[in-house]
């Protein structure tokens, strides 16, 4: 019998299951966090410095890459939030049967969509 040699090799061994996708996600999640942190403080820079290197910050948050850059910042932000709570959970150890943790991990995907949407609508309106 020859033996998998490493479980990432989903399509073949081992059924992508929803917990799977979702520790990734908060891992990303996680580092796209960390890299974002770099524009919130080039923009505080831009700020302080004010004149041409705040109108030049300002020009580019606008811009639609700014803009779509700020939304995957936000979403990011809820999808970790979300996910951190669900690991505190887990902590106390609730939510450990396969029902539960699918359930809650649907749970964390709607509540971030919905908290996305409400954060937007703040901004937009």
């Amino acid at each position: 019998m020859e033996r998998p040699l490493s479980p990432f090799m989903f399509p073949v061994w081992y059924r992508f299951q929803l917990g799977s996708l979702l520790s990734i996600l908060h891992r990303l999640t996680g580092i796209a966090l960390a890299v974002g942190s770099i524009l919130l403080t080039w923009w505080l820079i831009a700020v302080a410095a004010g004149g041409r290197m705040f109108a030049a910050t300002h020009a580019f948050i606008a811009s639609p890459i700014g803009v779509l850059l700020l939304f995957l910042w936000s979403a990011a932000f809820f999808y970790h939030l979300c996910s951190g709570i669900r690991h505190l959970a887990w902590d106390a150890g609730y939510g450990f049967e396969m029902h539960d943790a699918n359930r809650n991990g649907y749970a964390v995907l709607a509540a971030t969509v919905l908290l996305t949407v409400i954060a937007w609508l703040y901004v937009l309106l």
